[in-house]
């Protein structure tokens, strides 16, 4: 059982921000700037691929209106959303969860490599993928 399978019975307490039917939004409390929120479904799903329609759907109803609560509580304009899956994608908690991390003139937020190659199969690889949606 994951700390957020705890938090959502009730079992860890949280600062909550937010909750519906699907989704519960709370304070992260080893935040990389003031005012970084977590975001997770109701739904134990461990990568977002594995997530409902349903449960994924309620997250992005109301990702923006927490975004822009974030933004408003904190006054930071800037922002990221930050989301991963599986340990090599830096997931650390085996439950889908989305990260509001307000990006501060102090350098605090989010720091972010980009470590870009170039798209020798573009063609291709889009069919590819676009068959895959199909099955």
């Amino acid at each position: 059982m994951t700390i957020f399978q705890k938090i959502l019975n009730g079992e860890i307490p949280c600062h909550k921000v937010y909750e519906d039917e699907h989704v519960l939004a709370f304070l992260d409390i080893y935040p990389l700037s003031h005012g970084h929120t977590l975001v997770i479904p109701k739904e134990p799903a461990e990568t977002l691929d594995q997530l409902s329609d349903e449960s994924a759907a309620a997250i992005g109803r109301v990702l923006p209106r927490l975004c822009r609560a974030v933004r408003e509580a904190t006054g930071t304009a800037d922002f990221n959303v930050l989301q991963n899956n599986g340990a090599l994608a830096h997931q650390a908690i085996g439950h889908v969860h989305f990260h509001i991390i307000p990006k501060e003139d102090d350098g605090s937020g989010l720091g972010i490599g980009w470590n870009a190659k170039s798209l020798d199969d573009g063609e291709v690889l889009a069919r590819k993928i676009a068959g895959c949606l199909e099955s």
